[in-house]
């Protein structure tokens, strides 16, 4: 038998029992008594417990406050590694997470995450910011057309709403009701610009601050008009010929958290549900609603997609399916696609797939202060799309110092919305932060983020849509601004377009002179930041494995001028036609006067000074993502005189001219104005399917994970093949064609007659080159079948004198292959004395309760609730109470315990044990 002591959650303890140490116990309060505070370091952190029932055992976590519903996904981790995403309680405090999809092995550090953002460290002190010598960037040179301007047309406005449409995967139908506006009075056919937003509350209760996560909305209660949050933006495009329409997602939002994909796929089903109207009323104007036919007649063959946070990665999925069909089985829209899409406009997205679409133009804002989608993860929407496909399509970074996530919504804006509303970056008056609290030199009010947000939407449609390269000084990091914005600060960075070449870190690049550093490896010996670094970098964010290949960057560090870094490319690069070379480099935010030469050298060994760039880094703090990359430029007119050969580049070199310094160098291409036609390939798709077996009695079986390759041609993709309970992955380049089985992942399944957790194999895709991937996760999920064994509490010692220890015996017939918890309580004697506080072991007690012995009272006034543990292979645990011999003279004593529900109430069919102490004679 093994003696039950107590555990921990924050390194050891809790984990220690994950783990399947032998012998371990949790105490916890009972709900009536409140949430457990903080002990001495041996008790379970704040708001942390195991929870389970009937052996569905969860990690649970619970906030102080309210979970605001946001964008970014609430994810449970230990240290880098992703242990999964939890579901989320009707309280919006409480977060599960079931410990089967956690498995055993190694955990330490719990941390609840969103967007790189910590939900569970309220309580710890804040770091310095080194946020000394905040400034804004300098004004940009104004462009010589500003599409932020109105144009000639007045607007006609109204909504319509249609029966709800049944999606796969959500059980209750999702609603198809839209606001539209449109130009008055315009003749012919006009393009037509869609919005989506994102993940928000659902429904609000008129006259109070209270909203939820319901859908359809309870009695009382109304629908969150999120999808009239942009109409500032709709109005502005409207007088400028667009039709434009947004439509409402409150239905996927409700359910989104049951979705492995977090409902892009739902998401990308919606918006063609809506366009495949369009095209109907389009073809059939007496069938369409009062306000379109109101409106010009829409021109599907321009469709311009705009989506704001979950809505931004839901329309890229939209373009991509668009192009590429997903798979019927999970695909909410089965028409044809009558529509093509020239662009997407991306407003702090997330990209929990980092799959973007390479051969659809694109235009990402990230807000400096974004408090929710607070990594930038958006940012890949344009790294991500490097070599996947042809390079002609632009994707362009919009970075906005001062402006969170929500006011681009005036639906999500306090003061402006009809339902309660937050700056989604908050501000704690004790620690302001020098950027984005509210009244910071470099932070935007409402008025001001959304009238730059609709600026550079509408700089999308008439670059993607109109066709008008006059406005790509905007977006291409060309460094002009558009009036209309002031007095944003924008700064901008692309690829693809007409840049040539490329110096990209990865791909077999020898670095000399500087260090090539990982972006997402934990090892700090090659991190690219330092896990102590104040703030972070959108081109690092994390995904979901602990290392992940291909993102790297040259991480240059001096403390004297004049040592070049080397990149050499595994072959000679073409700079043919280009008329400059366009760097991504960052430095450290509120860094001034980074400057270094740059130079290449041809494969004949001629060497040229092209010029000498300088840059300072954006306004930063510990809180906001200001490590991105600026782009500049240096002219090739100094190669061209030295004759060296553009069409085989061997080098780029960068030569510090400062006197000290750091600085990442994410890539450089040859630059060139104007903008290509964009022709999609015909690509590989790829989409991961799960599928649920059962592990049997006895026997060995083979099963594989389900991978759907259609599409055309080949391509490549990257396969990381998670390890089961670890989250650690092992990854391959593999090359995909349709009908061809590339993707062949076996999983061997072990029958047995023993009860344990259900295992999941997971997978995991994303694109490198010529393929595109839909459903990037899935796998094979192996159920348990076995029945949970009955566990029992008996008496062992139940009788002592004082001084003696009592025992009971939690007990299963057979052991279990996973560790089992059942809580047991101390209950109020019923008949005669009771135990007290000074009865027992007072470090017993401690440890137990968290509680001294004085004042003396009641036993069972001390919070006793403990989680016993019956570990893996064994079959019972012992939990033991220490009396205390004293001289005074007193009654029988006893205490009463029982086994509980997860509530702390004792289960009605077992008994209640009683203890009895005697005094000393």
């Amino acid at each position: 038998m093994i003696r039950a002591r107590r555990i921990c959650v924050t390194a050891v303890a809790v984990l220690a029992a994950l783990a399947g140490s032998p012998g371990l116990a949790q105490a916890q309060q009972p709900p009536s008594t409140g949430p457990l505070s903080a002990r001495d370091g041996n008790g379970l952190p704040p708001g942390w417990r195991i929870d389970g029932k009937s052996g569905a055992r969860e990690l649970v976590w619970r906030s102080g406050e309210a979970v605001p519903t946001g964008d970014a996904r609430v994810e449970f981790r230990t240290g880098n590694r992703l242990l999964g995403v939890p579901k989320p309680a009707k309280d919006g405090r409480t977060f599960r997470l079931p410990l089967d999809d956690i498995g055993t092995a190694g955990l330490t550090d719990l941390q609840v995450t969103a967007a790189g953002r910590r939900l569970d460290a309220a309580a710890e002190e804040p770091r310095v910011s080194g946020a000394q010598g905040v400034r804004l960037p300098a004004q940009a040179p104004a462009n010589g057309v500003d599409p932020g301007k109105s144009g000639p047309y007045r607007t006609v406005s109204g909504g319509y709403d249609l029966a709800p449409v049944r999606l796969p995967g959500y059980a209750t139908p999702v609603e198809m009701r839209a606001q539209v506006v449109a130009p008055k009075g315009a003749t012919g056919s006009r393009p037509l610009v869609l919005f989506l937003h994102g993940r928000h509350s659902t429904c609000y209760k008129p006259g109070t601050e209270n909203d939820n996560q319901d859908w359809p909305c309870t009695d009382g209660y109304r629908p969150i008009p999120s999808e009239k949050g942009y109409l500032r933006d709709q109005r502005l495009l409207a007088s400028q010929g667009y039709v434009t329409v947004s439509i409402a997602a409150n239905g996927i939002n409700a359910q989104d958290w049951q979705a492995e994909d977090a409902g892009a796929q739902a998401r990308s089903s919606l918006v063609r549900q809506h366009l495949a109207r369009w095209a109907e009323w389009s073809a059939h104007r007496t069938t369409a609603p009062a306000v379109v036919r109101a409106a010009p007649k829409a021109d599907l063959s321009k469709v311009l997609l705009v989506g704001h946070s979950r809505g931004g990665e839901g329309v890229n999925r939209a373009a991509m399916d668009s192009l590429y069909p997903p798979p019927r089985a999970e695909d909410g829209y089965r028409g044809q696609v009558r529509w093509k899409v020239r662009g997407t406009v991306l407003i702090g997205p997330t990209i929990f797939g980092q799959n973007p679409v390479a051969d659809v133009p694109s235009v990402t804002l990230l807000p400096g202060c974004d408090g929710d989608v607070s990594d930038l993860q958006g940012e890949d929407f344009v790294d991500g799309t490097r070599g996947v496909s042809r390079g002609t399509a632009l994707h362009s970074a919009v970075y906005m110092v001062g402006a969170n996530h929500n006011f681009f919504n005036s639906e999500w804006t306090p003061g402006e919305a009809v339902a309660p509303a937050a700056d989604d970056f908050g501000d704690d008056p004790e620690h302001r932060d020098p950027v984005c609290s509210p009244g910071a030199a470099t932070r935007l009010t409402a008025k001001q983020q959304h009238k730059a947000g609709a600026t550079y939407i509408a700089a999308a449609a008439r670059l993607f849509v109109a066709g008008d390269d006059r406005v790509l000084p905007l977006l291409d990091g060309s460094g002009r601004r558009a009036p209309s914005a002031d007095p944003a600060r924008v700064l901008t960075h692309a690829v693809g377009g007409r840049r040539t070449g490329g110096f990209l870190p990865d791909g077999g690049a020898k670095v000399t002179g500087a260090r090539l550093c990982s972006a997402v490896d934990p090892n700090p010996a090659v991190v690219c930041l330092n896990p102590a670094t104040v703030g972070s970098s959108p081109h690092f964010a994390w995904w979901e494995t602990e290392k992940e290949t291909g993102r790297s960057a040259v991480a240059l560090k001096w403390s004297a001028p004049g040592t070049p870094a080397r990149v050499t490319p595994a072959k000679p690069l073409s700079l043919h036609g280009s008329q400059k070379l366009a760097l991504r480099v960052f430095v450290p935010p509120n860094t001034t006067g980074t400057k270094f030469d740059v130079s290449v050298t041809d494969s004949a060994g001629r060497r040229a000074t092209l010029g000498r760039a300088q840059l300072a880094g954006l306004p930063g703090s510990e809180r906001t993502a200001s490590y991105w990359a600026q782009e500049l430029r240096v002219p090739l007119t100094a190669a061209t005189r030295a004759g060296l050969d553009l069409r085989h580049v061997k080098s780029l070199e960068l030569t510090p001219r400062s006197r000290s310094g750091k600085a990442w160098l994410m890539d450089a291409w040859g630059w060139a104005p104007g903008t290509p036609a964009v022709k999609a390939a015909a690509l590989t798709r790829v989409d991961v399917g799960r599928t649920l077996v059962k592990e049997g009695d006895s026997g060995t079986r083979t099963y594989r994970v389900p991978v759907r390759i259609s599409g055309h041609g080949s391509g490549q993709v990257r396969v990381y093949v998670i390890e089961p309970g670890s989250g650690r992955a092992k990854s391959k380049l593999v090359t995909v064609r349709p009908g061809s089985h590339a993707i062949d992942v076996p999983v061997q399944v072990k029958g047995d007659t023993v009860f344990g957790d259900d295992v999941q194999h997971d997978i995991a895709v994303k694109a490198v080159h010529h393929s595109v991937v839909g459903k990037h996760r899935g796998g094979l999920t192996v159920e348990n079948d076995d029945p949970e064994p009955v566990i029992t509490l008996s008496p062992v010692v139940d009788r002592v004198t004082e001084g003696g220890t009592l025992t009971w015996r939690l007990s299963i017939d057979a052991p279990a292959a996973v560790d089992l918890w059942q809580p047991v309580r101390v209950l109020p004697v019923t008949e005669g004395a009771e135990l007290s506080t000074k009865d027992v072991d007072p470090q017993w007690l401690k440890e137990w309760s968290g509680e001294e012995p004085d004042p003396e009272r009641r036993l069972s006034d001390a919070s006793l609730w403990a989680w016993l543990t019956i570990p893996a292979g064994s079959t019972s645990v012992d939990f033991v109470t220490p009396t205390v011999r004293d001289q005074v003279a007193e009654p029988t004593e006893s205490m009463r315990l029982a086994m509980t529900d997860r509530d702390a109430r004792p289960l009605p069919d077992r008994p209640v044990l009683t203890g009895t102490v005697l005094d000393q004679p």
